[in-house]
């Protein structure tokens, strides 16, 4: 899908920065940090859902930590350093951050490492 897309939300030059030229936010900088309501993370870019706030943990790190994607949501990709792994949106390849596996955080032994800028929260909606 073209960057021009007009399914794609129009970004800021910061969320650009990350977004598109897959920069990083400052850690301890993001608003979803230390968020931790009842709801779905989605795509700041297209709007796919992403993450679920079951998979959400405080890994002490700095940036929102998940240890599992929502299946077919996200693109795990090697990271042009050679040594992590790079994770973006599988719909219009919006960069999100990196995946790390075997620290032991959660049972499952996966952090996704992503960066706030990237995402937007949607409340889950209580049920009558």
């Amino acid at each position: 899908m073209p960057e021009s897309s007009p399914s794609f939300r129009k970004l800021t030059p910061a969320e650009e920065r990350v977004i598109v030229h897959k920069g990083t936010e400052r850690p301890f900088s993001g608003e979803f940090e230390k968020h931790f309501e009842t709801g779905t993370y989605i795509c700041k870019r297209c709007s796919q859902p992403l993450y679920r706030s079951e998979s959400k943990f405080d890994a002490h790190c700095g940036w929102p930590s998940f240890d599992e994607e929502i299946p077919g949501s996200v693109r795990h990709l090697p990271d042009p350093d050679g040594m992590r792994t790079e994770i973006e949106c599988t719909r219009c390849g919006a960069h999100l951050g990196h995946v790390f596996l075997g620290e032991g955080y959660t049972p499952k032994n996966t952090r996704h490492c992503v960066n706030s800028i990237s995402l937007v929260f949607s409340e889950a909606k209580e049920q009558t």
